[in-house]
């Protein structure tokens, strides 16, 4: 199997998922934040909503910003998608919420963001530079110092992350039955230097991050007419990760968000073998899915007060 070093990293590419070369009859695409490492909240609370507010100078409204980003990146069925989607998603609520109205704080209408997104490239960095080059849009300018402020803050916050407990023994013994690689949404060089801080590299054959596009593409382009459907699982603790399995025909186990440690030690203590014994599907699936989706709603908390206050007034 590769072996990645961190001092020759060249970076993987879509070739690499394009002209995957099938070892075992199964695969299994695997998530890293919030997944394999306990890294989402750390990076979101330290880095990404702490950048927000300063970038876009919403100091006063602090508090109805951080409330916002949490719900949107954490706690609801938007949890672990691409950072470009999210932070459109946090503006759109801060935009309803009475009290950030109240504030006439001006905040920025995005609507190059909402064109970017709609565009279909990778939603990247690199892609973002290139656009930013070809349009000369002050807004993307600005916003791709964001996400570079973002990395570099990441790369100074987070460090020496341990994986959840059984997540790798769950790796190593997927590595035994099946093909395994990193579909991921974070940057590559984050996720290539966490993978490796952890000796973790060895145990998938790619890491793929946002520069290769979504997580939809990555099980795509690296399964498609090499495995039996059947044979096809998605690892991950948000509904994009299940979203990407669902649009593969694949299945889907979830690593549930504050109960990771006891979703992996059941992974490793039956759901990978009723997996690779064919009898993962069905009432058994869906069951944890169930359990799952219950954990990360829609509506933010204090809208759902809102609706609960108009249809029981008192």
């Amino acid at each position: 199997m590769k072996k990645i070093l961190m001092d020759q990293f060249r970076g993987f590419t879509r070739d690499d998922l394009i002209n995957f070369k099938p070892a075992h009859d199964f695969f299994v695409g695997i998530d890293s934040d919030g997944c394999v490492f306990p890294t989402m909240e750390l990076k979101q609370k330290k880095c990404f909503h702490k950048l927000i507010i300063s970038h876009w100078h919403l100091e006063p409204i602090e508090k109805y910003v951080r409330a916002s980003a949490e719900f949107v990146n954490l706690y609801s069925i938007h949890r672990g998608r691409n950072r470009f989607q999210c932070l459109l998603m946090t503006f759109d609520l801060l935009r309803r919420r009475p009290e950030v109205i109240a504030a006439k704080v001006k905040l920025p209408e995005f609507k190059s963001l909402r064109k970017f997104i709609a565009s279909g490239v990778p939603l990247s960095n690199a892609e973002l530079e290139k656009t930013v080059k070809k349009t000369d849009d002050e807004e993307l300018s600005s916003l791709l110092q964001w996400s570079r402020k973002i990395n570099a803050a990441v790369a100074r916050t987070v460090k020496k992350v341990q994986p959840f407990k059984w997540a790798r023994a769950s790796l190593r013994k997927i590595g035994k039955h099946a093909d395994a690689i990193c579909v991921s949404q974070t940057p590559a060089e984050a996720l290539m230097r966490e993978w490796k801080e952890n000796n973790l590299t060895g145990l998938v054959r790619v890491i793929a991050g946002q520069e290769l596009g979504s997580k939809e593409e990555h099980i795509h382009l690296a399964t498609h007419q090499r495995y039996d459907r059947n044979k096809i699982l998605m690892i991950g603790d948000a509904p994009g990760d299940q979203s990407a399995a669902r649009e593969n025909h694949a299945h889907f186990y979830p690593v549930n968000p504050g109960h990771e440690e006891e979703s992996w030690k059941i992974f490793y203590t039956e759901a990978c073998d009723k997996f690779m014994a064919g009898t993962y599907g069905g009432r058994y699936e869906r069951g944890l899915i169930k359990k799952f989706e219950a954990l990360l709603p829609m509506n933010p908390p204090w809208e759902r007060k809102t609706a609960l206050a108009l249809s029981f007034p008192t």
